[in-house]
């Protein structure tokens, strides 16, 4: 038997790396974080946000939620990545009967797949800076095959997924738990993972460009497995440790800023790109969350490049956490890479 609200969700970040969970209770005294954890993925069971094996990865989120102690089986999900097209559109404004119609018909263009193959959702955020006959709309679309896989996922692990979120908009939703925020600073959220970059330009609590990528810590994996000639699971030991451990700390060295050199440049391109159409361009901050935080020549390269503070995403700042069940330190460790999780598990049934 399940017990609390009835609108309450588990936060599960099905990673393809790895799987991490949290369960946070809201309450008049705040956010209280109940559990979270973390556990790796088989190499190759997740590829490109698609489950390549299903047993294996359902099996390593129940095994997960049983050491967790989770007994509750509503959870949110997400995705994100190259599975996703997340647009801002400006479009006339029309009768709330006629919106769907004119979104479908304008995001078509946006789409590489035939239009019925995917499920869209849109927020409306605000009217358009341009004209006030106008507005601008965020638009979501998701492969219909890929939610039905993740829904099977889940089910398969005993679970029930009421929320299918995209990673952009989770990690706003705990960024916006953080305090000391300037709402008027214009912050780019990074999400460095696997297999993906999420970017998320965010003002006054609003997004104002969402985009991701196939960028991520596992081409510096395969590209040390190859250069050292080594397997998939011992090279993404080499890069966890420090450069004078690795067999060749030069060649090592060369990897990371080469590693460095293709992020930057795929984000600056995004960036210079929203700086043409908008009249309020300048990044004042960014926030750097998942695995490419720990890569140092990226967060030194990019704070250079963007002209812009720098700083590593602390997901548990805004949390009530009991000390001793959470250790400090070992929260510093893992916030980075929980902050997806964290931001699900802030979701509720229904949330828009």
């Amino acid at each position: 038997m399940e017990f609390g609200r009835k609108d309450h969700l588990v936060g599960l970040d099905i990673g393809s790396s790895c799987i991490k969970a949290a369960d946070i209770q809201v309450s008049s005294k705040g956010k209280t974080l109940k559990t979270f954890g973390m556990t790796p993925v088989t190499p190759g069971a997740i590829v490109d946000g698609r489950i390549r094996d299903m047993p294996e990865v359902a099996n390593t989120i129940r095994t997960l939620f049983n050491s967790l102690k989770i007994r509750k089986k509503n959870v949110a999900i997400s995705t994100g990545g190259q599975t996703v097209v997340i647009k801002t559109i400006n479009t006339v404004k029309v009768p709330a009967k006629y919106l769907q119609k004119t979104i479908v018909a304008e995001v078509d263009q946006y789409i590489p797949d035939d239009i019925e193959s995917v499920n869209i959702d849109y927020q409306i955020l605000g009217e358009s800076e341009f004209s006030s006959e106008q507005m601008n709309v965020l638009v979501v679309a998701v492969k219909k095959d890929l939610v039905a896989q993740y829904m099977a996922l889940t089910a398969m692990a005993g679970l029930r997924a009421r929320t299918i979120d995209v990673d952009t908009f989770a990690l706003h939703n705990i960024f916006e738990t953080l305090p000391g925020l300037d709402s008027e600073d214009l912050t780019l959220l990074l999400d460095v993972g696997a297999s993906k970059t999420s970017l998320n330009i965010v003002k006054n609590n609003i997004s104002m460009m969402m985009q991701a990528n196939g960028s991520g810590t596992f081409q510096i994996i395969e590209e040390i497995a190859a250069r050292f000639e080594t397997n998939f699971l011992t090279a993404e030991k080499i890069l966890l440790n420090p450069v004078s451990d690795a067999p060749d700390p030069e060649i090592m060295t060369a990897i990371l800023h080469q590693a460095a050199e293709i992020w930057c440049s795929e984000i600056g391109d995004a960036v210079h790109t929203f700086q043409g159409g908008t009249q309020d361009a300048r990044i004042t901050r960014i926030v750097v969350s998942g695995g490419g935080c720990f890569v140092q020549p990226f967060m030194d390269r990019l704070e250079t490049q963007m002209g812009a503070g720098v700083s590593v995403i602390e997901p548990f700042a805004g949390l009530n956490l009991d000390e001793k069940t959470f250790f400090s330190a070992d929260m510093s460790q893992v916030g980075p890479l929980a902050s997806v999780a964290l931001g699900l598990a802030l979701r509720r049934v229904d949330d828009k």
